[in-house]
């Protein structure tokens, strides 16, 4: 879904306390019921201006009523959790305005904004079970076995983690984004000049290149981690100019000094622009049409980053080195001649020449054991959902997978929906065949517990499809 700041204008105080006080019954309620929101709201305008309050937000698509539900109650969208994000951005004065969405991966959108001084960052928005709907059945499975759990519950999850793994990495030197601020499911950092190794169509020197990035993971395994999904959707490419002063004044100092003892060496004069006027204007724009450039990789993507003590820690290490190998061979048809590099020789790097163990450092900033065991099996379910075809359509995916088209995400919410349709479907059937061996006759009361997914779908697709942005300002008024 894309991000819509539009509505903020106009939410009142009022309004901004009865959507927190349905996150957080949301906590413990798929749908809160409309009397625990006006308990937790505590408005002075009592039940009356709670409702105002209700259909307001459900009018602009941040809360939805849920159809034929046991009781009167309402659930919080990913719209009202990214403007909860946003006001708490607002909030801290960290984000004034928000512009187009630069980016879309699998369970995130990249958002770019700007600060009361201009300054642009970027807004990472986590979205898990994105592509979950082609296995509508086996995720609400897997949801129903897990308390309390959701797909914003574990997006949150993922941003904290993400955002503690680049606070541990940025202060080891590693190049990564500057985190700035984390609110819920998103994560503020600062904005890099750069462009995905996937874009890359070829590099000065890709024997450098490649030794780089390996020695990446080398040094990201000494520190204790694995990356887990190294590859050139999740490496920027930063191109920086090298300088061509350092050149002279390195010929100047390999010639020999004319002072001390020996013969003085006479040199000879430079050619004067005058003998040759037609080749002295070519060399020069020879030599300013070819400067040197310095490619640096940038590292992004950390809630899969997993620890050298994990029991797949060797299947995850030798799957980040295969994916370099791989790029490389197909993109710049570069192939090393060295063989590895091994978990088992960069397992005896770990925390060698006294460096500081970061998967310990994450565990011990407040990401409890229980949390991070819910995030990997949500991220275990979506490689599940993708699959290896999944993951080689995405491999060879051209740009415009990850730009902002409006109708692909209109063909996937239409496959979604008809995936719906047809478990409702499939489900009516088998209530209908169970009525039929009972005896019993049906008095409408088997699908009261039911809601229509459907009509939350179409609701979700009325906030898709607003329209696109540029850098509208947040307008956040005095009452909040």
């Amino acid at each position: 879904m894309k991000l819509d700041s539009k509505a903020m204008r106009h939410l009142t105080a009022e309004d901004w306390r009865v959507l927190t006080a349905v996150e957080i019954g949301s906590k413990n309620h798929e749908v809160v019921p409309t009397p625990l929101i006006e308990s937790i709201a505590k408005l002075r305008g009592g039940a009356g201006r709670v409702r105002h309050s209700i259909s307001a937000l459900a009018k602009v698509g941040l809360i939805a009523r849920l159809k034929e539900a046991r009781y009167d109650g309402y659930r919080l969208t990913y719209g009202g959790l990214d403007y909860l994000a946003l006001h708490a951005y607002a909030s801290q004065r960290a984000v004034y305005s928000v512009g187009s969405r630069v980016g879309v991966g699998k369970e995130s959108d990249i958002l770019l904004v700007a600060d009361e001084a201009g300054v642009q960052h970027i807004l990472k928005v986590h979205r898990l079970g994105r592509i979950s709907f082609r296995t509508v059945k086996a995720n609400r499975d897997y949801l129903r076995r897990r308390q309390g759990g959701s797909w914003m519950y574990l997006s949150r999850l993922a941003a904290e983690r993400e955002y503690a793994f680049m606070r541990v990495l940025k202060e080891e030197g590693f190049l990564v984004p500057e985190p700035l601020a984390q609110s819920r499911h998103t994560i503020l950092m600062s904005l890099v000049d750069a462009f995905p190794l996937r874009q890359i169509s070829s590099v000065p020197d890709p024997a450098s290149l490649y030794a780089e990035l390996i020695g990446l993971i080398l040094r990201l395994a000494r520190h204790g981690l694995i990356h887990g999904d190294f590859n050139e959707f999740n490496i920027l490419i930063k191109e920086e100019p090298v300088p061509s002063d350092s050149e002279p004044q390195e010929q100047q100092k390999s010639q020999p000094s004319t002072k001390g003892k020996g013969k003085e060496v006479e040199r000879p004069p430079p050619p004067s622009p005058s003998d040759d006027p037609q080749t002295a204007p070519e060399t020069e724009t020879e030599t300013e049409t070819e400067p040197k450039i310095k490619v640096t990789p940038v590292l992004i993507d950390f809630p899969q980053m997993v620890s050298m003590d994990h029991v797949n820690a060797e299947m995850y290490f030798d799957r980040d080195v295969a994916c370099v190998k791989r790029f490389f061979e197909r993109r710049f048809h570069f192939v090393s001649t060295q063989p590895g590099p091994f978990f088992r020789d960069a397992k005896k790097s770990v925390g060698k020449n006294g460096a500081r163990r970061l998967d310990a450092a994450v565990e011990a900033s407040g990401f409890s054991k229980k949390a991070l065991k819910d995030l990997e099996a949500a991220l275990r379910e979506q490689q599940a959902a993708r699959g290896p075809e999944g993951e080689q359509d995405l491999a060879a995916a051209s740009d415009d997978e990850y730009s902002n088209n409006e109708e692909d995400e209109d063909d996937d919410e239409a496959e979604e929906e008809e995936e719906e349709e047809e478990e409702e479907e499939e489900e009516e059937e088998e209530e209908e065949e169970q009525d039929e061996s009972g005896g019993e006759e049906d008095n409408g009361e088997s699908g009261r517990g039911v809601y229509d997914k459907r009509s939350e779908e179409e609701k979700e697709t009325q906030i898709d499809g607003h329209s696109k942005l540029n850098m509208s300002k947040l307008a956040i008024g005095e009452s909040t």
